[in-house]
């Protein structure tokens, strides 16, 4: 997926370039084209794989209260860390895999799927295990005004509509899994002939751009339009007042949906147009990236800018943008509306618990986006290769389960099979406990020799490539600690002041030594600083010995001088040695916490930015509406991230020791 990623790439950026290791992010812009050519080559060539193309309209099933499952999933807890850390329940047992925790509840075991082609007829198609990923297309119906039609979703450059999956939807009400309705909006499609671009502002892609593919990274070559020059230029508008003059005054034209007393469930952090203005009355203005489709097309996509109104009111809205007064809409923008399962009735494999050897994966699990539904269709169907893998030499399987320490995706998937969700759900760094370790620049080095031991990563250049990285990554970590110097040393040969300055040269300090790693650990000291003053001082010490030879002195080795760490090492080597004790105080953060799920919290506690500054809007609403008792029950509300619970944590906990000093002292004044 990152090679394919990488040739279709046309405008690459590293989000959040200026914050820290932990919180950065690669983000790439694919040519649609390009992208689908290049995939459905590789899926066209790929070893054992047979497509077939038609429309899935229902299972075949084999049905049985608590019938024997397709494979015999073992419980993985005893080998996984930190699964489900937050919660502790007794629910944990049957959120996990395990084939027979989940007896009870399983009416029916998988056998194929029924096939709708072409012409019409119908196949039935034998399978051990299946993957559902329905996306918006569960009984999906399409909006746009007051104009509601059935459908998953409109066909690229077209007005033609892909019809919905019903008769799925209607098998798995039947077999009574938790349905609700979510929805999403895609923005109207513009042509870029008709904006003038030099009202907006420049977005140029990074060059050079940070591969997605980890064996491109380490061999040091460029995405292939990168190396090409064959890259596009995005560029950003903005609303104003008048765009949300017109964005409020044309609301009643908008969609009446199913969902919510008709308003919608839609993504809290995607919102539409009109709730970005209805939520934030006092902006005025909001950015829309205006993103070329593809190097062939003059389709734009105004990114930020999904909003279902009736097509001219879509152009009037526009019109008032910079850059957009006499733009022309190719496709208007709409809304669809579709059902999604409440994710608390599948495993943390994604297996369903009621219907054995089926597997869902994607917005029919209640996320939204392109990565969180990625993610999730690498471990179902990884786990569905493997039980029918072990099904058919009657084995049983260790189901392939990421923890939540080991990756995102082991947050993604635990805080849905054990929370659940009720709006759509994203990923973001702050839900994890351990952002400071799951980081873009040491993804590979997690994850793929997990994918080995699975048998999910088999490409030999592939894991030499993280085999030499970490060895690389080791070893500069190894010589930055064993290099040390004085601490006067170190300020006077930096000279910026960020190695100490003046105070290493405060008096009693002559005599005190810093590891290269302790000076890297220092803010804003970079490893490239501390990587020259590493080869300066070598380099005079190899010139000093060679003198020393020359004259006939006891030999001295001269060394190998140190050459600034490679791209491909760079960033995880200086995120190592500055994080190290950030990830130690942050294991100490979370283990005070699990220890701690008992505590109660007060029921007077007053849940608002002014006590509690650090938490989101979301958070507080959540806490006002459900008001735990427990801080077990607060780490069960979805949307709650880890750094908000030990925060909440310890204002308790110093209420509570304030309480008890008060109590102490009014009792010592008494006697």
């Amino acid at each position: 997926m990152g090679d394919i990623a990488d040739k279709a790439g046309i405008h690459f950026r590293m989000l959040n370039r200026r914050k820290g290791p932990a919180v950065r992010g690669p983000r790439g812009q694919m040519d649609r084209d390009l992208y689908r050519d290049n995939m459905q080559s590789v899926l066209g060539n790929y070893e054992n794989l047979d497509l077939v193309e038609g429309s899935v309209e229902d299972l075949l099933l084999e049905e049985g209260k608590e019938i024997d499952s397709v494979v015999s999933f073992s419980d993985p807890s005893e080998e996984l860390t930190l699964l489900s850390s937050l919660g502790g329940d007794a629910s944990k047992g049957t959120s996990l895999s395990s084939s027979e925790a989940n007896r009870s509840q399983r009416q029916a075991r998988i056998r194929g799927v029924v096939v709708k082609n072409a012409d019409g007829s119908m196949t039935e198609v034998l399978a051990k295990c299946v993957v559902i990923t329905t996306g918006t297309f569960l009984r999906g119906v399409l909006m746009m005004g007051k104009d509601r039609y059935v459908g998953g979703r409109h066909l690229n450059d077209s007005e033609e509509v892909e019809p919905p999956s019903v008769g799925l939807a209607q098998t798995l009400s039947r077999f009574g899994f938790p349905l609700g309705r979510l929805k999403t909006g895609t923005p109207a499609r513009l042509d870029g002939r008709t904006i003038d671009w030099d009202a907006c502002t420049v977005q140029p892609s990074e060059n050079p751009a940070a591969p997605f593919s980890h064996i491109r990274q380490f061999l040091g070559e460029q995405p292939p339009n990168v190396a090409a020059g064959t890259l596009i230029d995005c560029f950003m508008t903005r609303t104003n007042e008048e765009t949300h003059k017109l964005v409020l005054e044309y609301a009643h034209t908008l969609p009446e949906y199913d969902g919510m007393d008709g308003k919608g469930n839609g993504p809290r952090y995607c919102p539409s147009i009109y709730k970005k203005v209805e939520r934030f009355p006092d902006r005025s203005g909001h950015n829309s990236f205006l993103e070329p489709e593809g190097l062939n097309t003059d389709l734009v996509y105004p990114n930020g800018m999904s909003g279902p109104y009736p097509p001219e009111i879509q152009e009037m809205i526009f019109r008032t943008m910079p850059g957009l007064a006499n733009v022309e809409i190719v496709r208007p923008g709409y809304d669809v509306e579709y059902d999604f399962i409440n994710p608390q009735a599948l495993t943390h494999t994604l297996e369903t618990k009621t219907i054995s050897g089926l597997f869902l994966a994607g917005q029919i699990c209640g996320t939204t986006g392109y990565e969180e539904a990625g993610a999730q269709g690498i471990i179902a169907g990884a786990n569905a290769g493997r039980a029918a893998v072990a099904s058919a030499a009657k084995d049983s399987a260790l189901p392939f389960i990421l923890g939540r320490d080991e990756g995102y995706i082991g947050v993604l998937i635990d805080d849905l099979v054990t929370r659940g969700t009720q709006e759509p759900y994203r990923m973001f760094t702050s839900r994890a406990e351990y952002r400071i370790s799951l980081r873009a620049d040491n993804a590979d080095l997690r994850l793929t020799r997990k994918g080995v031991e699975y048998g999910l990563v088999r490409d030999a250049e592939r894991i030499a490539s993280v085999e030499a990285r970490q060895m690389l990554i080791e070893d500069r970590v190894a010589d930055l600690t064993k290099f040390k110097l004085f601490v006067t040393d170190w300020a006077e040969r930096d000279g910026s002041g960020l190695m100490g300055g003046d105070a290493m040269n405060r008096k009693g300090r002559e005599g005190h030594k810093k590891s290269a790693e302790a000076i890297l650990g220092m803010p804003h000291v970079t490893l490239e600083a501390v990587e020259k003053v590493v080869a300066q001082v070598q380099k005079e010490e190899n010139e000093r010995a060679v003198l020393n030879n020359a004259d006939g002195g006891e030999v001295i080795d001269i060394h190998e001088v140190m050459q600034g760490s490679p791209p491909s090492i760079y960033d995880t080597v200086e995120a190592t040695i500055k994080y190290k004790s950030y990830v130690q105080r942050q294991h100490k953060d979370m283990e005070s916490w699990r220890k701690a799920q008992g505590v109660r919290i007060p029921p007077d506690i007053l849940y608002d930015h002014a006590y509690l500054p650090t938490f989101s809007k979301e958070e507080l609403e959540k806490l006002n509406k459900i008001r735990p008792s427990t801080f077990a029950e607060a780490s069960q509300i979805s949307g709650m991230t880890p750094q908000s619970l030990v925060y909440l944590y310890h204002v308790v906990t110093k209420r509570i020791k304030d309480k008890d000093a008060k109590k102490q002292s009014n009792t010592s004044v008494s006697k």
